[in-house]
């Protein structure tokens, strides 16, 4: 090696050290999403705002954990927060999930769309899923809006006028649908929260300062409930008029229909189940998509 080769081996790793690094890509903030109607796992979904939104279902953990990638609103993803993806929610929400099977209970930042897995009502991150024992085959849950919570955090947000609802850009083709009643169960997850002998844990928080700068990271508080476990259904379309329910029952083998509601104005639910397991009630979400029920879901009763 000639000495001037020589200069020029020790000189490259000071040049490369004197060159300045290039500064990472800007974040862009989160923003506040409605959207519009999409298609996922073969099921349509239409986003709706609803700041009282209460259901009941399966839960399961996010399939897609990968740290870094955008959820829907804009956020970036990291698998030790808690967040949450629903299908129809506007983004971010507040939601209170309740395990249904052991009585925890947690608050969660939905910011992302999913569950893709028919009959899931919400899939969680990995660390949320951790805090409430969910497991990814399905859970019993119960989830609820905490709506001055939501609204206060979309009022801080930028709401594009493009990113608001038009129902009529999808096709609704045959269905059958109408506005459904607040599912079964909803009452008796009210008695849980004022149980007087709940308790409460703090789980604790690794890097606590900077989850306290990061309004986006929720704290990890869990409460702890009674287990009040229910049986698993496969619901159709609910109607104003018994014939039409009748109708939808008769394209889903072995349903049945069920009035409730008001004795003068009674409203008419199609049902399968009860299921003892969750692979059982897949299998009967499966009989009614193929009988043409596309908006059938898994509910805990």
């Amino acid at each position: 090696m000639t000495p001037a080769s020589r200069c020029l081996v020790l000189l490259l790793p000071l040049l490369a050290a004197c060159t300045p690094a290039k500064p990472p890509a800007p974040v862009e903030p989160p923003r506040y999403v409605v959207g519009e109607p999409y298609q996922m796992g073969g099921t349509w979904s239409y986003p709706r705002e609803d700041f009282a939104l209460r259901e009941t279902g399966l839960a399961t953990v996010v399939a897609d954990a990968r740290a870094g990638r955008l959820t829907a609103d804009g956020e970036v993803y990291d698998p030790d927060w808690l967040t949450a993806a629903h299908r129809t929610l506007q983004l971010p929400a507040i939601l209170v999930v309740t395990n249904l099977e052991n009585g925890l209970e947690l608050r969660v930042r939905v910011n992302d769309r999913g569950p893709a897995q028919a009959g899931r009502l919400l899939a969680l991150s990995r660390r949320a899923a951790e805090l409430l024992r969910v497991q990814p085959g399905g859970t019993q849950v119960a989830i609820s809006v905490d709506g001055d919570a939501s609204r206060a955090l979309a009022a801080g947000l930028p709401q594009p006028d493009a990113m608001r609802i038009a129902i009529a850009t999808a096709p609704r083709e045959t269905l059958q649908s109408e506005s459904l009643a607040p599912p079964p169960g909803s009452r008796a997850a009210d008695r849980v929260r004022q149980a007087p002998a709940a308790r409460s844990f703090v789980a604790p928080l690794a890097e606590a300062t900077a989850a306290s700068a990061t309004p986006q990271r929720l704290p990890e508080a869990v409460d702890q409930g009674m287990a009040r476990p229910g049986q698993l259904y496969v619901q159709g379309s609910t109607f104003t008029a018994r014939e039409a329910a009748q109708r939808q029952a008769a394209r889903m083998s072995g349903a049945r229909v069920e009035a409730f509601g008001p004795g003068r104005r009674p409203e008419y639910r199609v049902r399968l189940g009860p299921f003892a397991s969750v692979s059982q009630a897949d299998q009967g979400l499966e009989i009614a998509r193929r009988s043409g029920v596309s908006e059938a879901r898994i509910l805990v009763d």
